[in-house]
């Protein structure tokens, strides 16, 4: 794309080519001589002599064609999420957004022609049912800059928010009344792993968070649907829903916005969503793609073994060794921490979802050491924890609230071991012949939201609070959990 002027305002100071974004000045945004308020994204002026959009053709103002790329747009404040797709026809593809200002919103980049405010138009639903329903555009928002503005008209090329159909769906499209076409529909990715989120039922509930009660945690899973096209929920019982998603970073994200708003919640281990094909047991495999040093190659190798992966190539480009693999959904659960620790952070990972494939019999996931669990209602002292650093490594400091069930440290065995650090020393009249020391504890274990997804077991939670993050047994109480466990055996 050669430099070029829109008016009296510079537009093009890059290049963009097929399947490329440009970012200029004002993220691209253009005006028509020294002050016209059009609309232009990421790279797409308005009138003029401008080139429209990211064009490697050779449209102008007044001609439409398929000469656009396909390319994601900047989200503005307010949760915002726009993917554009362009074409001929007057037309529309969507994305849906909830917005603060009237309802659902159908939000996208027009491909050709004119969108009026108050007009009809048409949408074609050839991905849900191949109807056709018409609507009128009760309001028409675009965007300035980081800014949301109503207009009154926009043109091909603008990124713009329709409000008035409440139940339109990601992929549909926008047309003109009389000459529906309809536009492929978006590839998304479909879920892979899958979470319960329930209510607290720890003995601290409702101590640290605003919101507790299922009907909040509910409105709020609802809600992060209607933004987040991949993001799939279902009731699991009367107060908890299983939640699927992408992966671990998709509903870690999710789980770490809820907690920063205020919500209080528990959430089980992660899981790979298991589907039955032609009666056979399958489960979902991605492809992983890997670029780290050399001197790591190694060790990434033999950790991606042990989780089921089946290398496919392997390449060498500028002292970076590039690693594509074919590895089961639940071989990557837990491995991003240990990837980064291997690589000092100087790997880059990506994995997208590729097929269904029998389940394999590797048994991938589950933590070899077991726990220790607090017996007992109280706060941790350090008389009791230097006492149990001989069983493993702990997770709490003295001084914190603990209660039966909380898991407090890691055992150095397999097996779980339920222990007592709560317990003070005894205090007597008689004087001690020996003399007393101060206890020096060793740091405690810092748990992070991450690695407590990565570290419970199936029998366990993970706790979340505004302040804490607390690991769990799902049953609380020492002996009903012993009789649990016996039955299992």
């Amino acid at each position: 794309m050669e430099p070029g002027k829109a008016g009296l305002g510079k537009v093009w100071t890059g290049t963009a080519g097929l399947g490329e974004v440009w970012h200029g000045e004002e993220h691209g945004m253009a005006r028509q001589g020294a002050a016209r308020t059009g609309l232009a994204s990421q790279g797409v002026a308005r009138h003029g002599e401008a080139w429209r959009g990211t064009w490697y053709g050779t449209a102008r103002r007044g001609e439409a064609g398929r000469g656009f790329c396909t390319f994601a747009v900047f989200c503005p404040p307010g949760g915002l999420r726009a993917i554009g797709c362009l074409a001929a026809g007057e037309s529309l593809d969507v994305d849906c957004v909830r917005g603060t200002w009237r309802g659902l919103a159908s939000l996208g980049m027009a491909r050709s022609g004119k969108a009026r405010s108050g007009k009809a138009r048409n949408v074609a639903r050839h991905g849900i049912d191949g109807s056709i329903k018409q609507f009128r555009v009760a309001k028409l928002y675009g965007f300035l800059g980081l800014k949301r503005i109503e207009i009154e008209e926009a043109e091909a090329g603008d990124i713009i928010a329709i409000a008035g159909l409440p139940d339109i769906s990601v992929g549909e499209t926008v047309c003109e009344v009389g000459s529906e076409e309809a536009l492929p529909l978006l590839r998304i990715d479909e879920p892979t792993l899958q979470m319960n989120f329930g209510v607290n039922t720890s003995p601290f509930c409702g101590k640290e968070g605003k919101l507790v009660t299922a009907r909040k945690i509910e409105e709020r899973l609802t809600k992060e649907t209607e933004r987040d096209v991949s993001l799939k929920i279902k009731p699991y019982d009367n107060e908890s829903w299983t939640v699927s998603g992408r992966g671990e970073l998709h509903l870690g994200i999710l789980i770490e916005n809820m907690r920063r708003e205020g919500y209080e919640l528990q959430v089980s281990k992660p899981e790979v969503i298991i589907k039955e094909i032609d009666g056979v047991k399958c489960e979902p495999y991605e492809e992983l793609q890997i670029e780290c040093p050399e001197e790591c190659v190694g060790s990434i190798i033999e950790q991606l073994g042990t989780r089921g992966a089946v290398m496919i190539n392997m390449s060498n480009v500028n002292g970076q060794t590039r690693l594509l693999y074919d590895i089961p959904s639940r071989g990557l659960i837990g491995f991003s921490t240990d990837f980064m620790t291997t690589t000092k952070g100087y790997g880059i990972m990506n994995h997208s979802f590729k097929e269904y494939r029998p389940y394999g019999i590797v048994a991938i996931g589950e933590r070899k050491l077991g726990v220790l669990v607090s017996m007992e209602n109280g706060k941790s002292t350090a008389y009791a924890l230097g006492a149990l650093e001989d069983r493993g490594v702990m997770f709490v400091e003295p001084g914190e609230e603990i209660y039966e069930g909380m898991i407090v440290g890691e055992h150095s065995r397999e097996n779980d071991l339920a222990v007592n650090v709560v317990k003070g020393k005894n205090l007597t009249n008689t004087r001690s012949a020996g003399k007393d020391h101060t206890v020096v504890l060793k740091r405690p274990r810092e748990i992070t939201l991450e690695y407590a997804l990565d570290y419970i077991n199936s029998d366990e939670l993970v706790e979340v609070t505004p302040l804490h993050i607390r690991l769990r047994k799902k049953i609380l109480n020492t002996e009903l959990r012993k009789k649990a466990d016996s039955k299992k055996a």
